[in-house]
């Protein structure tokens, strides 16, 4: 069972964001270019995703760093805030428990490569709220 602790709050069963270990092969790659991750606790941050769609901002990426070392010593999750072309967000969600290690080995493959250390994102609307899918496939 997946562990929902050292959230802020505690989340709802359907915001618990959604994501698999077994769509990553090798040193966390993603299988595919459709694989992504769902982050948790969207529900808290409906304003701010309202407002991000309400600018028309294209091409969303992530602007968030790797987890510092006092960071990874108490197993904070991972808060993720959006890139829209112009501006930083305010949070938007986190990375759900379990997939950190997935966010920080794509971080440093993207650093590798030479590239900028920006998930790709989409805003999708489920159940009458939304929610923020991280493209991590197409960092491949």
């Amino acid at each position: 069972m997946a562990d929902f602790s050292g959230y802020p709050e505690p989340l709802d069963r359907d915001d618990r964001g959604k994501g698999s270990l077994s769509d990553y092969r090798g040193v966390l790659e993603p299988a595919n270019s459709r694989v992504t991750i769902r982050l948790a606790g969207c529900n808290l941050f409906q304003a701010e995703l309202t407002g991000i769609l309400a600018l028309g901002a294209d091409n969303l990426e992530t602007a968030t760093s790797r987890r510092t070392l006092d960071q990874e010593r108490i197993d904070a999750p991972i808060e993720v805030r959006l890139f829209t072309g112009t501006r930083v967000s305010g949070p938007v969600g986190w990375v759900p428990r379990g997939l950190e290690s997935v966010i920080d080995e794509t971080f440093a493959r993207l650093d590798v490569r030479g590239k900028k250390q920006r998930i790709p994102v989409a805003i999708v609307k489920k159940g009458g709220r939304y929610r923020v899918d991280l493209l991590v496939g197409l960092t491949r």
